[in-house]
């Protein structure tokens, strides 16, 4: 029962969130012909010595678990009764001294204990996460530390003894296993340059999208080198993922407007029923008419 006080103890110490602390006794019986006496015992001399060995184990509020070694025929409902009345008055002085010491679970889990979290992904997700024969999840384990195991219902299980291992792999398993969404903002990298097109970032793990030249600044871009290079990291926003999957980006959205500029470059009013389209005002050259002079749509 001394390994019921010093579990709970450190427990505790190590910041385990449990409700209350617990503390158990055992209580002895020695029985000789019409006399007997029940003992209170910790230390395991009740069962060497007596007739009877029961454990007592729980908080302040009732018991928790107990369990009894007998060697004698049986005993009665009295000797119960004096047995679990002696067991809650030693457990109650057993915690009133715990408590000097301490009283309740520190507020942070200690930096030492092991941790496993669970992490819930969309079971169509599973084969992404896992990777042609593990290899992803296998490349997760040996960047993290962390030992990851997946379950056929999506349920995502990561433990490590260091809390940074947990936290790093949880990160990547939620990064890809996501979904994008419009409208949100991601951190990316640009992987692939694209002249007069833009340029290809990755903005999740596994998930790459195109930054059009139109939507990396506020000012017209001749080339795509001149704001940003392979390797370069910036905020992008997500504006619209096509049918196909495929996700849009601007690097634009999320920039001030410079000063004395009152709306970007490619984003001048357009009259109703023209669609949607970024593009800037154009000159548009058509024949006939006024000597074909170029004339503004």
């Amino acid at each position: 029962m001394a390994s019921v006080c010093g579990g709970i103890l450190a427990l505790m110490d190590a910041g385990v969130p449990v409700k209350a602390p617990c503390a158990g006794i055992a209580m002895g019986l020695i029985k000789e012909s019409d006399h007997l006496a029940v003992l209170t015992d910790i230390i395991g001399l009740e069962d060497f010595m007596g007739d009877m060995d029961f454990k007592v184990a729980g908080t302040r509020e009732g018991i928790t678990a107990i369990q009894m070694d007998i060697k004698i025929s049986g005993v009665n409902i009295s000797v119960m009764k004096t047995a679990l009345a002696q067991a809650k008055e030693a457990r109650m002085h057993i915690l009133d001294h715990m408590d000097t010491t301490l009283a309740a679970a520190r507020p942070e889990l200690s930096e030492f204990a092991p941790r496993m979290i669970t992490v819930d992904i969309p079971v169509d997700k599973i084969g992404a996460l896992i990777g042609p024969g593990g290899k992803n999840i296998r490349a997760l384990q040996e960047e993290t530390g962390a030992t990851i195991e997946v379950d056929d219902d999506g349920r995502v299980y990561i433990s490590s003894i260091n809390a940074d291992s947990v936290d790093a792999a949880r990160g990547m398993v939620e990064g890809m296993t996501a979904v994008p969404e419009i409208g949100k903002t991601y951190k990316s990298r640009v992987v692939k340059i694209m002249p007069g097109l833009g340029c290809f970032v990755q903005f999740m793990p596994g998930k790459d999208g195109l930054v059009h030249i139109s939507q990396l600044d506020h000012k017209r871009v001749a080339q795509v080198e001149d704001v940003v290079k392979e390797g370069d990291e910036f905020d992008v926003k997500v504006t619209g993922i096509d049918s196909q999957g495929r996700v849009n980006l601007s690097r634009k959205a999320l920039l001030p407007l410079p000063e004395g500029m009152t709306e970007s470059f490619n984003d001048y009013a357009r009259p109703a029923g023209r669609g949607g389209s970024d593009r800037g005002p154009r000159r548009d050259f058509r024949g006939g008419g006024r000597g074909d002079r170029p004339r503004r749509d």
